[in-house]
């Protein structure tokens, strides 16, 4: 062995030594003054000398310093010397073995104390002086130590997750430099500060890798902290981007080595913060064409299966696709596929309208950036998705769908036929109209500017081939007539519109009509549309066919219960409850029986235990009402003349709902009527049987049953107590509804003794 290394390792032996159990003040400042000399003091020591304390012996000195810290062996110099030097070590050390050291410390030391503090303040100092630049920085140099994989996965743990470490640790005492909010911008500086640092070493001519860089990065970004540390990074990389072409190598390759599960992430905060598509191209370059998980993101995953992003980053993305002669053919193909999503009729059914219209502002966007001469290439492929769109959403019940529809198909006929007739329709012109138009507008130079207003453009005196059943014209507008002209005698302004609000939409599929039709829709039908309608006419016939329901009653709430959502219908839990509740309600005893089975049964999720609660109390609700009103609840729709004035209901109990019109006379007969004298109005309230009397034991008993038994996925007692609290909830409930209950004590309490005590 070297005898330089060997005094190197003796001295750090001693050195050691003493710091641990030394209270020589001036013997302590001697040893650390000797350590020191390793670290670049006064008295540089020979290159392989502090290459070897650096390497191997720093990270023991510091552990060491840290044992020793305490307010007492502080105070051993009172002139603040020794706790400088001993900072020092930390501040001028190597940056990758004192970060680790600290965030060790740190996590280590128990509860609040003057050691733990200490540290927090010097990890902030450690921040504030950029030596986690630093850090960074010498990451990026080629390295051959063996342990370096290991050393750099621990790194960017404990730097990406500094914010989560110190809250856990200093709780209410955290620094402010420690939030999140403020944390991340300040990583965004330092990682600029090493970005800066590898362009200075390959101007030297030095080798170096961003990979750690990129790493960095990518896990911040799938933290959700994308927007704090890219609002620092982007504004300044589009400047450095701006007049150096090796900056912009660099950025290509910081996002080339971002790790497959950070693509996303980083792509999606890098579009939503850059500004202008020539800025994203400088920051990407190619990157789409080269990286599949690029191209699937940006061509796919933002377009297609996100539709919360604002224009302005969606014009920034396919104005990205469409700068590079690469990347246009990729333009092309995400404009066919955007067709072909739009004239998908099971789409416009289903898909939200915010992803209709963001689908749409993309076609428009796309049809801005290509030229005339790739257009017609594809111009068959346009001309089949237009038609096939504009006639499944010009069928749709939602005037905005409509609109979409016939704003598209302007403008790709516009486009595909700039010479030809144009096909025009009538819609109203407001913001949302006037913002897809000026979408449309084409953006390279020399392209053809056709017109794609709406109606208040110059007129064409052509007729359009194509013919629409409602909202579309020949041609464009005429110009203004003058006052008392022909063209005024004919006009339909003064008609009143058709009343639209009350029309159903028209299924190619008939609704069930009977029970059991609706458990076969419900359990084999592949047809969705029979399905929802088997789902929305259930609870009516229901209540309309009891015998019925009581044949198939325990085999249809089994269907029930276990039914999941195939289709995005509107309140579809609420329709399924209400059903469930209507068989329970129409088949008690044998369907309560069933539901409390259930309960404690294996193989149920905590949303289905909780479900058969809320059944068993609506049902127990239901049967221990008189049952006027039970029917009133039952078939009154909220907001009718029957459920808003139950008295003139009941006065005239052969017309179920009066006509506004009469009830209007009866209020001025009755306001210009004069009466003398006129007694309180008494009503006597029908009376009837309490139905939930005979069933109350099948709804009571059997929930108490096992509710002190753990099941191998239930356990009431245990992890599943908020199921126990609704547990109790429900007891209480079916013990309110039954109050009037009458029945003698029982000695036992069996599922099958339905009185209630």
């Amino acid at each position: 062995m070297d005898p330089a290394l060997s005094a190197v390792r003796l001295t750090v032996q001693e050195a050691i030594h003493t710091l641990s159990s030394s209270e020589d003040v001036g013997h302590i400042l001697s040893t650390l003054g000797t350590l020191k000399r390793y670290l670049g003091g006064t008295e540089d020591p020979a290159l392989p000398e502090k290459e070897e304390f650096t390497t191997i012996h720093f990270s023991a000195v510091l552990r060491c310093l840290v044992s020793k810290l305490s307010p007492g062996w502080l105070e051993l110099s009172p002139d603040g010397q020794l706790e400088r030097l001993w900072e020092s070590f930390f501040l001028d050390g190597p940056p990758d073995q004192a970060f680790l050291v600290l965030m060790e410390a740190i996590e280590s030391t128990a509860g609040p104390s003057f050691r733990l503090m200490k540290m927090a303040r010097l990890l902030e100092t450690f921040l504030s002086k950029g030596r986690l630049a630093a850090l960074m920085e010498e990451q990026c140099r080629p390295q051959t130590k063996p342990s370096f994989f290991l050393v750099q996965e621990t790194l960017l743990s404990k730097v990406v997750g500094l914010p989560d470490h110190l809250g856990n640790r200093l709780q209410q005492d955290n620094l402010t430099p420690f939030f999140p909010q403020n944390y991340f911008p300040l990583l965004g500086q330092e990682v600029l500060q090493a970005l800066k640092a590898v362009v200075s070493f390959l101007q030297g001519g030095l080798d170096c890798s961003v990979s750690f860089v990129s790493r960095v990065l990518g896990k911040v970004c799938i933290q959700g902290r994308k927007k704090e540390i890219l609002g620092v990074l982007v504004p300044q990389l589009t400047m450095l981007t701006q007049e150096s072409c090796l900056w912009q190598r660099v950025c290509w390759r910081l996002v080339e080595q971002v790790p497959d599960r950070a693509v996303e992430a980083v792509l999606t905060g890098l579009v939503e913060a850059t500004p202008r598509p020539e800025v994203l191209s400088r920051l990407l370059g190619s990157l789409v064409v080269k990286n599949k998980k690029a191209q699937f993101v940006m061509t796919r995953k933002l377009l297609f299966l996100q539709y919360q992003h604002t224009t302005p980053m969606l014009q920034s993305l396919l104005g990205y696709l469409a700068i590079d002669s690469q990347r246009r053919p990729l333009l092309i193909q995400v404009l066919q596929e955007l067709l072909e999503t739009w004239g998908n009729s099971s789409a416009v059914r289903h898909v939200p309208l915010e992803q209709q219209h963001y689908i749409s502002k993309a076609i428009l966007v796309c049809l801005a950036h290509l030229g005339a001469s790739e257009l017609q290439d594809i111009r068959d492929e346009l001309l089949a998705s237009m038609m096939a769109g504009v006639k499944c959403r010009l069928d749709s019940s939602l005037p905005p769908v409509r609109r979409l529809g016939m704003i598209v198909a302007e403008v790709i006929s516009s486009r595909i036929h700039p010479e030809g007739p144009q096909l025009k329709f009538q819609y109203e012109d407001d913001e949302m109209s006037r913002e897809m138009l000026a979408l449309a507008t084409p953006r390279p130079a020399g392209a053809c500017s056709s017109e794609t207003g709406g109606p208040s453009l110059a007129p064409v005196a052509m007729e359009t081939p194509v013919e629409t059943p409602e909202k579309t014209v020949a041609s464009d507008v005429p110009p203004a007539q003058p006052q008392g002209s022909d063209s005024e005698l004919d006009s339909d302004d003064e008609f009143i519109p058709y009343d639209m609000s009350g029309d159903k939409e028209l299924k190619s599929s008939k609704e069930p009509l009977y029970i059991r039709d609706c458990v076969e829709a419900l359990t084999t039908s592949e047809d969705v549309e029979r399905w929802e309608g088997a789902l929305l006419v259930l609870e009516g016939l229901v209540y309309r066919s009891p015998e019925a329901t009581r044949e198939v009653s325990v085999e249809l709430a089994k269907v029930l219960l276990h039914l999941e959502e195939k289709t995005c219908l509107a309140d579809f839990e609420q329709l399924r409850q209400r059903a469930l509740v209507a068989v329970t309600v129409t088949d008690p005893e044998q369907v309560a029986k069933y539901l409390t089975s259930q309960f404690y049964g294996l193989n149920y999720s905590l949303r289905q235990r909780m479900d058969i609660l809320d059944v068993l109390v609506l049902a127990a609700q239901a049967l221990s009402r008189p049952r006027s009103l039970q029917r009133l609840s039952q078939h009154g729709p909220p907001g009718s003349g029957t459920s808003c004035s139950p008295a003139l209901a009941i006065s005239q109990p052969g017309n179920a709902v009066t006509p506004n019109w009469q009830l209007i006379v009866e209020e001025r007969i009755k306001n210009k009527t004069r009466r003398f004298s006129k007694g309180c109005p008494r009503r006597e309230l029908s009376g009837g049987p309490n139905e939930f009397n005979s069933v109350a034991g099948y709804f009571f008993f059997p929930l108490l049953q096992h509710f002190d038994r753990p099941l191998v996925t239930f356990d009431l007692l245990g992890d599943d107590q908020l199921v126990l609290g609704r547990l109790a909830h429900t007891l209480a409930s079916l013990m309110y509804l039954a109050v009037n209950t009458t029945g003698g004590k029982r000695t036992q309490r069996m599922p099958h003794q339905p009185p209630l005590c």
